[in-house]
């Protein structure tokens, strides 16, 4: 799953505008994202690194200027998790697809075929659609042992069940030994969106609270000690996990729901910087509301890592209305997913575009979007 989608991720296809036209505010924020997504972006670097999958800058830049120069800009402007089209019969449904080249291929809490289910299936929920039908496939290295891939793929149908979605198609492919570092599946999925149903960045108001469905860091900190690289020792696991559930009971408890995503690649921070950037608002962050497990904190200060920048499988973040925000805390509280839901912040109007982080010790600072890679192939 991506934090910073890739080209097919893209955005809304054909806008629905089933309650009405875009408001005054809507239409400016989506003429200032058309706006901000002309400008030519500024891809530094002539060959590939290990920083362009990582979700933040680099992957921006590269997506932009090679990926959306070639295929075009989506609709509005604004890369989502998934594409919304509109079918001729006025349905709409939304497509996502992505790759997942995870190592080790277990950790703790899952492997590569429970997070090839749930990353599909987690993009399809935080666009508001009902996750229907997966299609995967399957680079293979040259000798592979079949027990292990008759493992992974009893994961992936284990993980499809839970989630309520059918793997219906897919392919095979076996690349010579040393070439594909054991299995690489990559997957799309489709998902079938409500009459009525919307969320997307030009909805954001001054004044709506951020809300995060759970502690961050989780997954990116697991998959980090499991490669056993570092003499660190801690009892962490993976929180991949299908949020189809929990996002159906936030947008019960709060039916004005703006905008919801889920924090991978790039983490929390992140995906703060894209709303700021895509609603034209400013996203002020609370240190002291982040929950973030004491394991998760202790492991990322020993590597040097902000646990705002480490990726998360089982978690989103949303913007909701202030008078709907406490009875989506109560409501996410009371899911098994959700205990440690917090209200972590608030939309405000300036500095426009900025993440800000109100520190513990009553001063702030500014959350940049990733840069570099610190943990390469944890999705």
């Amino acid at each position: 799953m991506s934090s910073e989608p890739g080209p097919v991720d893209g955005g809304t296809v054909t806008p629905s505008q089933e309650k009405g036209a875009p408001s005054q505010r809507e239409a400016a924020v989506l003429e200032r994202i058309e706006t901000f997504r002309r400008r030519r972006p500024r891809l530094k670097d002539d060959i590939v690194t290990l920083a362009h999958g990582a979700g933040g800058k680099a992957s921006a830049a590269l997506i932009d200027a090679v990926f959306l120069e070639a295929f075009g800009q989506p609709a509005g402007g604004v890369l989502a998790d998934a594409a919304v089209v509109e079918l001729p019969t006025g349905e709409r449904i939304a497509i996502t697809t992505d790759s997942f080249v995870v190592k080790p291929l277990r950790f703790p809490g899952g492997s590569i075929g429970h997070l090839a289910v749930h990353g599909t299936v987690n993009d399809l929920v935080v666009m508001g659609a009902r996750p229907t039908w997966i299609a995967a496939a399957f680079v293979l290295e040259e000798g592979f042992p079949v027990s292990e891939l008759r493992a992974i793929v009893d994961d992936m149908a284990e993980a499809a069940r839970v989630a309520g979605v059918a793997i219906v198609t897919g392919d095979t492919k076996v690349v010579n030994r040393g070439a594909a570092d054991g299995l690489y599946i990559t997957t799309s999925g489709v998902g079938i969106l409500p009459e009525g149903r919307r969320l997307g960045p030009e909805l954001v108001q001054v004044g709506d609270r951020i809300i995060v469905s759970g502690t961050i860091g989780d997954h990116g900190m697991a998959v980090m000690l499991a490669r056993g690289d570092l003499e660190l020792e801690a009892d962490l696991r993976s929180d991949t996990a299908p949020l189809g559930e929990l996002v159906a009971v936030l947008l019960e408890a709060a039916p004005s729901t703006r905008w919801i995503r889920d924090p991978t690649r790039g983490g929390l921070g992140t995906i703060c910087n894209e709303l700021a950037r895509d609603a034209a608002v400013a996203v002020v962050l609370e240190e002291v509301a982040l929950p973030v497990l004491p394991s998760v904190n202790g492991a990322c200060d020993v590597l040097g890592i902000d646990p705002l920048y480490v990726a998360n499988e089982g978690k989103f973040v949303a913007v909701v209305p202030a008078d709907e925000a406490a009875a989506a805390l109560a409501a996410l509280r009371r899911h098994p997913l959700g205990t440690a839901a917090a209200e972590i912040g608030e939309i405000r109007a300036d500095p426009e575009g900025i993440v800000v982080l109100r520190t513990g010790f009553g001063g702030t600072r500014i959350v940049d979007m990733l840069v570099g890679d610190p943990l390469p192939r944890i999705c």
